[in-house]
């Protein structure tokens, strides 16, 4: 395989060496084609310097010759110069505002650049060209999602069914929307995809919808499975924040007893040290005066541990 690649190799330089040579020689201008294939042939090597000089002289012989401008957007863009790739790209879509390859390619490097915005207006053309492509109403659907236009998000990836059936990142982002959303039906999508997939951060996710919606029992379920799959050095979920949601569903669903305390106690011994949330416990409904008692004292301690290790750092400094 490695000889057959060289081979392969050795066969794009011998063509890039004659056509440098016929455009030397020729008593005409070469044409864009022969720069843009010169320029290609450089791309698929990987050297990536040379594709871009005669890309550029293909662009410059023929300004609506569309693939050179594309493919110095994929230059750019393969040097993670994303400003540089995305005007290439929308310099393409002032000549050919539908040019399906060249608004996938600017949508995209604005993600990359968090322009979220021009992001949503390209991929709205695209998907009105191309409706069926479940990748790119997946992509947009994400766009929505991080601007927090939910209903619209959801609105898109129902038009791909398909997808929401086979696709391990359409139904985990389906599962978020639906989450954030503060709807019920988030419970049997999380199940259905957790059915199909192992994954401890969906497991958190879908233990806390069922928490949300008060399925205490099966909440704790799923968080005490979730901690079991988690390895110890996992940082999204830690299995201190795991530790400290179990503590907090016990709390909820017996208010007078002491396994929520016990094990909010282990949380913060393995690390859980968000003192607004253990503040938040105090609110929750019912919750005895020995358990509020304790929360505090936990609390107390919390701020003596803060104050101490502010005092370590001070005397280190001395």
């Amino acid at each position: 395989m490695r000889n057959k690649l060289n081979i392969i190799n050795l066969y794009k330089l011998i063509i890039i060496a004659v056509s440098v040579l016929i455009c030397a020689c020729s008593s005409m201008a070469a044409s864009a084609e022969e720069y843009y294939s010169i320029g290609m042939a450089y791309f698929d090597l990987g050297r990536y310097e040379e594709a871009e000089l005669w890309l550029n002289r293909a662009a410059q012989a023929d300004r609506t010759m569309t693939a050179s401008i594309y493919n110095l957007g994929r230059l750019a863009y393969e040097r993670k110069r994303y400003d540089e790739a995305v005007r290439h790209f929308e310099e393409i879509l002032k000549l050919d505002p539908f040019n399906i390859f060249a608004l996938k390619a600017a949508a995209y490097t604005r993600i990359m650049l968090g322009d979220l915005q021009t992001a949503d207006a390209h991929y709205k053309t695209l998907l009105s060209l191309v409706p069926q492509s479940a990748d790119d109403g997946y992509n947009h659907a994400l766009v929505l999602y991080a601007m927090n236009r939910l209903g619209e998000a959801q609105t898109v990836l129902e038009n791909y069914p398909f997808a929401l059936l086979d696709s391990r990142e359409v139904i985990l982002l389906y599962a978020r929307i639906l989450k954030a959303q503060d709807k019920i039906e988030a419970i049997d999508v999380y199940a259905a995809f957790l059915n199909n997939y192992s994954d401890p951060k969906a497991r958190f996710e879908y233990a806390s919808v069922l928490e949300q919606h008060e399925f205490y029992a099966r909440s704790l379920e799923e968080f005490r499975l979730c901690l079991s799959e988690t390895q110890v050095s996992s940082v999204d979920p830690a299995r201190s924040s795991i530790r400290f949601a179990i503590a907090r569903v016990l709390l909820t669903a017996d208010s007078t007893g002491t396994e929520g305390i016990i094990e909010l106690e282990a949380a913060i011994e393995h690390g859980f040290n968000d003192i607004n949330a253990v503040q938040a416990l105090m609110n929750i409904r019912g919750l005895s005066q020995i358990n509020l008692n304790n929360i505090q004292n936990i609390i107390n301690k919390m701020h003596g541990e803060d104050i101490s290790e502010n005092n370590s750092e001070i005397d280190s400094q001395l």
